[in-house]
């Protein structure tokens, strides 16, 4: 009886979500990726925090070596093409990063262990729109491949590997938005851009902030009362030409000290009006763009936090939280590829067998944060070890394990570790070691007595027959 709710006759029996699948148009998002530069923020800013601060690699390498590989990959370019893959990626709703590797056939399974010295040449971004999958030949092996297309045909209007066929082992790939079955075999096995579900929050914020734009030039109204106005009006002529005339004189000279003529029986009357609550409303729409994007105000407008003791700091961590887990699950097979390839490339061998990567933090504390961490935790292993729950090598493995976070303690290699497991053991709470203060002329069982023989008595009455033998 209240209209209220669906199927009750009200306006909401109308609402329904429409089919706009902005995806398809590429024209459009790209001019929408020019000329918003919302749209820019929304595709930029994950792609760029997900490949800023690169990976830490977890190795018992040289710091020398390390340093070699991190300069290759700097020269070949790594991280800014990585950077390309994942912003086409977002806009178009798909993109792939073809691993080069010099005087080898794309579109040949890829072998790690053929990869020679001086081969690999670094990552050539296609989007979505610059390959086609082979749609009807796909991978039929077990594995996170299953399903996806088996090749990759370039095509001829590219801007690099023109017509060539690439095999799907040879390329780091990356969907936008993931979609359902039925609408990914409808974008040709891709995802969706993630323009597409803020089109709708992003066509107001553009209305609102352009009509706010407008209200500046027009902040007031002006409005004179003409005797016999509508007369004049429709007479015309040189009476109308004389008023049209006098309005535009009294415009050119209405300012700060100018005067308004008007004729006795006209009136003139201003009416100022405010913005009051406009700001609320655009803050209210770039929140929701906000919300559809998963990017925080601070992050995506750099505005700064509102309230009593607002930091912005819980969310930007939500935020580079999302942006870790979006590391895990989208790139960490193909960064794994490619520093694996990066390896052989600069050194001519397999990596070691404790290699590893890890993606570095994007929250990073300050030097007096992490002059902090690194006194507290060094003093409860310190503590740890004195107290006798653990041994040297493991107070030095939990030391060297604060590198990642504080930088500290990264010299401490596996032959420091290896040499502090063949040390002899410290002497127990309660030991007192043979020649000290008191103990002279006992044996190392502490006794006196000659017959009270200590741990070492078998191998001294040894020495001793061997010394007389010899004599």
């Amino acid at each position: 009886m209240t209209r209220t709710g669906v199927g009750a006759g009200s306006a909401n029996d109308g609402a329904k979500y429409g089919f706009n699948p902005v995806s398809r148009n590429r024209v459009q998002l790209e001019f929408a990726y020019r000329s918003s530069w919302v749209v820019g923020q929304v595709v930029d800013t994950v792609a760029e925090d997900m490949t800023r601060e690169g990976v830490e690699i977890q190795s018992d390498m040289e710091p020398d070596e390390l340093q070699r590989l991190e300069k290759e990959a700097g020269r070949l370019g790594v991280w800014p093409q990585l950077c390309e893959v994942v912003k086409w990626s977002r806009l178009y709703g798909g993109a792939i990063g073809v691993l080069m590797i010099d005087g080898q056939d794309l579109k040949t399974p890829l072998r790690m262990a053929s990869v020679g010295k001086g081969q690999f040449r670094g990552v050539m971004p296609l989007d979505r729109w610059m390959v086609q999958p082979s749609l009807q030949d796909l991978v039929t092996d077990f594995g996170p491949e299953l399903g996806k297309p088996r090749f990759y045909d370039v095509l001829p209007d590219a801007s690099g590997l023109m017509g060539m066929r690439i095999h799907h082992s040879r390329v780091v790939r990356l969907d936008g938005i993931e979609l359902p079955y039925w609408q990914r075999i409808s974008e040709n096995g891709w995802g969706q851009s993630v323009v597409e579900r803020l089109w709708d929050r992003l066509v107001p914020f553009d209305s609102a902030t352009a009509g706010a734009a407008q209200l500046v030039y027009k902040a007031h109204l002006r409005t004179i009362k003409i005797k016999g106005l509508r007369e004049l009006i429709s007479v015309g002529g040189k009476a109308f030409d004389g008023l049209v005339a006098n309005i535009d004189m009294i415009r050119r000279y209405q300012s700060n000290e100018g005067l308004t003529l008007l004729d006795a029986e006209d009136e003139f009357q201003t009416e100022s009006y405010t913005f009051t609550g406009l700001d609320n409303v655009l803050l209210q729409f770039g929140q929701q763009i906000s919300g559809a994007t998963g990017i925080p105000l601070v992050r995506l407008f750099g505005q700064s936090p509102a309230g009593l003791n607002a930091t912005g700091e819980s969310d930007l961590r939500n935020y580079y939280d999302n942006v870790r887990a979006q590391q895990e699950a989208r790139l960490r097979a193909g960064v794994e590829r490619i520093y694996g390839l990066l390896y052989r490339s600069v050194f001519g061998k397999e990596p070691p067998d404790d290699w590893d990567i890890e993606f570095s933090a994007l929250w990073q504390m300050t030097d007096e944060q992490k002059a902090t961490v690194t006194n507290q935790r060094s003093a409860a292993v310190v503590a740890a070890y004195d107290s006798q729950i653990i041994d040297k090598p493991t107070a030095l493995r939990e030391l060297r394990q604060m590198a990642s976070t504080t930088g500290a303690w990264s010299n401490i290699t596996d032959e420091l570790i290896k040499q502090a497991e063949d040390e002899p053991p410290p002497p127990m709470e309660g030991d007192v070691p043979p020649g000290a203060p008191g103990q002279e002329g006992k044996n190392d069982a502490g006794s006196d007595d000659p017959s009270v023989a200590g741990p070492d008595a078998g191998q001294e009455k040894a020495r001793a027959a061997a010394e007389g033998n010899a004599g």
